[in-house]
């Protein structure tokens, strides 16, 4: 055999060799495969509770990929805005957007550089606006206006900024609620997202300054349409009973409690405070008192006259002054009321109590949970004691919360039992809660969950990956396949048979 015949023969042993390997690494590489989807980019969204007394940002995180339509959300970071709720700068609406700066900065800091256009930023102004919107509607655009525009400056997918009305801010604490505690959804031990079978729904009861909302699912159909929201999360259909009172936050109840002795008492003299603390005083204009679309003014009067209360300690008088601030009577859906002729069906279930229901209890030692007299047994002990001694138990309390605690626990008190209906039957259902699963309470979160369905889901990244077994051996005849064609390259290009 010559030498080209041999060359020929070796360079076909070889392509031949190659071609085989490249047939076994073709093979292993498809006979037997899974796929696999990437999980989905984090995405961000943002809510600004603008409430009446103070401004939060809460900054919020989902998997990219939704659950029926809704994002499996939870908390990053909450940031207090300094400063009171933006009604409070009615006089000077630019300041309103300013005081939001320090927390959308420290909210652009946590998200991701790639991640900022894209997370939505929302702004839902609850009770204290509203109010302002009754008193002077352009003040209560401009200041809207300006929240806007300073929200618009930051790198975020604004969504918009719009005051809330009662029946949303309590629909949505109850999405937060049973979202906490796995009411919608539950992810089991197969991996899997699940609607958990005869979950129990708790109701959600709600304390802002100048706004109280009730919202539970009862056993019955709601009677009053207007007293319903109908929700979808999750691909399912729920429908809850809620209602707000404006006017009943805590804030504007003790100013109304004020404006109420007032009006029975010699404006020249101190007037007698029962909820307020033996030796304790405070000094007040009208137009402190008066400036809220909750009182009602009678007459005219000098603005900047001064009025002194002057506490007593009488539990027994306090309680009789707050309940003053309800009409039991008159309702045209009689058993079935509340208070001030509302509609409500009987209460149904556990209760989560949050806001400032959970401040207060929680200052008396009553939360999460006490017996109903113990209850009011704190409260009466902590009513009669004088100022002195109350400074002294809490040191650490400002004085402009230490003061109303007397009034505010006897206000509350008086709703859930005489407005709401909870009795010794019932009490033990309110749980006074600030967190769930580290999270907050309150509306913000449900407003997110609701929202976030708007917001596309993403598309998984699909992979097809092999055993490490196969994986390696594939490996292996692609290298040895490579090799060989290195050696018929070298035999073509170095071995020349002629010589």
């Amino acid at each position: 055999m010559g030498k080209l015949a041999v060359k020929q023969y070796l360079v076909g042993t070889v392509v031949a060799a190659i071609g085989c390997m490249s047939l076994i690494a073709l093979i292993l590489t498809l006979a037997k495969h899974n796929n696999l989807e990437l999980p989905p980019d984090i995405q961000y969204g943002m809510v600004i509770d603008a409430g009446s007394t103070h401004t939060a940002l809460y900054l919020y995180k989902w998997p990219g990929g939704k659950e029926n339509n809704t994002g499996v959300v939870s908390q990053v970071l909450v940031c207090d805005v300094e400063g009171p709720g933006i009604s409070s700068y009615a006089p000077d609406p630019p300041a309103a957007g300013q005081s939001l700066t320090t927390c959308l900065d420290d909210t652009e800091a946590a998200i991701p550089t790639s991640q900022r256009r894209s997370a939505p930023i929302y702004l839902g102004a609850t009770a204290g606006m509203r109010l302002l919107q009754m008193q002077n509607v352009t003040q209560a655009e401009r200041v809207m206006d300006e929240v806007t525009k300073t929200i618009k400056k930051y790198p975020f997918d604004f969504k918009g900024a719009r005051i809330l009305s009662g029946t949303e801010e309590g629909a949505y604490g109850w999405i937060t609620i049973n979202y906490l505690l796995e009411g919608f959804i539950k992810y089991s031990f197969e991996g899997e997202w699940l609607k958990p079978k005869g979950g129990k729904f708790l109701g959600a009861l709600d304390m802002g300054g100048s706004s109280t909302q009730i919202s539970f699912k009862p056993k019955d159909p709601v009677k009053d349409p207007t007293s319903a929201a109908h929700l979808r999360l999750y691909g399912f259909d729920y429908s809850v009973y809620t209602h707000s009172y404006l006017c009943y936050g805590k804030d504007q109840a003790m100013k109304r409690l004020q404006v109420y002795l007032l009006e029975r008492n010699n404006i020249s003299q101190p007037v007698t405070h029962p909820c307020y603390h033996q030796d304790f005083t405070l000094t007040l204009t009208l137009d402190d008192l008066y400036n809220s679309p909750c009182i009602e003014k009678t007459g005219t009067f000098d603005s900047k006259v001064s009025v002194t209360f002057q506490g007593s300690s009488n539990p027994i008088q306090c309680l009789v002054a707050v309940k003053t601030l309800f009409n039991f009577s008159d309702c045209s859906f009689a058993p079935d009321c509340a208070f001030n002729g509302v509609y409500q069906p009987p209460v149904n279930g556990n209760f989560f109590a949050f806001s400032a229901y959970y401040y207060t209890f929680d200052f008396l030692g009553l939360a999460p949970q006490a017996p109903l007299p113990q209850v009011n047994s704190t409260i009466e002990t902590f009513c009669k004691k004088d100022w002195a001694t109350v400074k002294a138990e809490h040191p650490g309390v400002k004085e402009k919360y230490l003061l109303d605690y007397c009034a505010s626990a006897n206000y509350m008190m008086t709703l859930l039992q005489e407005g709401y209906k909870f009795d010794q039957s019932n009490w033990n259902n309110i749980f006074f809660q600030k967190k769930v699963a580290d999270t907050d309470i309150g509306w913000t979160l449900g407003y997110m969950l609701n929202l976030s369905s708007l917001i596309p889901p993403e598309h998984p990244l699909l992979i097809t990956g092999v055993q490490q077994e196969q994986w390696a051996a594939g490996v292996f005849f692609i290298v040895f396949a490579l090799f060989l064609s290195i050696v018929v390259i070298v035999i073509l290009c170095a071995w020349n048979p002629d010589y």
